[in-house]
């Protein structure tokens, strides 16, 4: 780890240059939540429909500037669905094609939108650690350009310019809430505020990767489960991020699949938002009283996700005592 390149806020704010001709400057919103007012970092309004588009054109921008041109086998990752679904976004944008893996649990909606932008899609295993396997094998043949979902230089430096805009949106901010699965998007963020802000880490309680590898001081390998394993169920942290996280993640908090299911309904009730259980993750560190403020503090929430299901998510707001 530690002879890995130092990501400093110089190197988001390139990715920032870089990417803002093909990505969105999300907005925020003022909420009074659970007895205090946050800011709500509006990420899912983000092309492709979560975070993952930024990291996804700044690798596909970033092999262009280096390179001159892209791979003529494209690019391959493996995803979940919303880090397949940026790339593949990233590469119809810029004249690529794509290659997706993932995994046979994968969302049907996500595989849908994968295959609607033009990807082509191979469903492997239980879980992402063999869809990523498969996607190894794929660019060790082929030579495809290669784009991890969280544990790149980047990947992460991209996902930083979340908090590259949200300094300027919001900035009194004290604290922010960020959900992680393999880490990418909060080491980013981390990166960027170097602990100018604090940056509290929320996971699902069937997905704490980054909670345990903090507990063990390195990352270890788990096994996931639940709600908001689609999007947040990295078996283990990536390298890149995890140092990042020991020097500037102030906090690890975890939030029940209850939890993340009742920000849902609450977000649909409330705001009109229809969020994915990992994109709700922060959220619910707030409604539930996992993460509680102090009396005059600022926070800050990232909705990072909406690739959901609107059936599921319509089933879940009629057994809230809100809809």
């Amino acid at each position: 780890m530690a002879s890995l390149p130092r990501l400093t806020p110089a190197e988001i704010g390139a990715a920032g240059r870089r990417i803002a001709p093909y990505i969105r400057k999300t907005p925020v919103i003022a909420v009074d939540c659970a007895g205090t007012t946050a800011d709500l970092k509006l990420e899912f309004l983000q092309v492709s429909g979560t975070f993952k588009a930024r990291g996804a054109f700044n690798r596909l921008l970033a092999a262009r500037e280096q390179g001159g041109s892209l791979p003529t086998a494209g690019i391959v990752a493996a995803s979940g669905g919303n880090h397949g679904i940026a790339v593949a976004h990233a590469a119809r944008a810029l004249g690529v094609s794509a290659t997706i893996f993932v995994p046979e649990t994968a969302p049907e909606a996500k595989v849908a939108k994968l295959r609607a932008l033009g990807a082509v899609v191979h469903a492997i295993g239980a879980q992402y650690a063999e869809a990523y396997a498969a996607s190894e094998e794929f660019a060790i043949r082929t030579k495809a350009l290669r784009s991890h979902a969280y544990d790149q230089f980047e990947t992460l430096a991209g996902a930083g310019t979340v908090a590259l805009e949200w300094v300027e949106q919001s900035p009194n901010l004290d604290t922010v809430l960020v959900a992680v699965g393999g880490g990418g998007l909060i080491g980013g963020i981390a990166a960027f505020y170097r602990s100018t802000v604090r940056v509290v880490a929320v996971e699902s309680e069937g997905c704490p990767t980054l909670n345990r590898a903090l507990v063990a001081g390195r990352p270890v390998d788990i096994e996931v489960g639940g709600l908001a394993a689609d999007s947040l169920g990295a078996r283990r942290v990536g390298s890149w991020m995890f140092p990042i996280a020991q020097a500037h993640v102030a906090q690890s908090v975890l939030v029940s699949d209850t939890a993340i299911a009742a920000a849902q309904r609450w977000a649909w009730s409330s705001l009109r938002i229809a969020s994915e259980p990992g994109g709700a993750a922060a959220l619910a560190a707030l409604l539930s009283g996992a993460y509680v403020p102090a009396d005059g503090e600022r926070v800050g929430v990232l909705m990072c996700g909406a690739n959901v299901d609107p059936a599921t998510l319509s089933k879940s707001a009629e057994g809230s005592p809100e809809s």
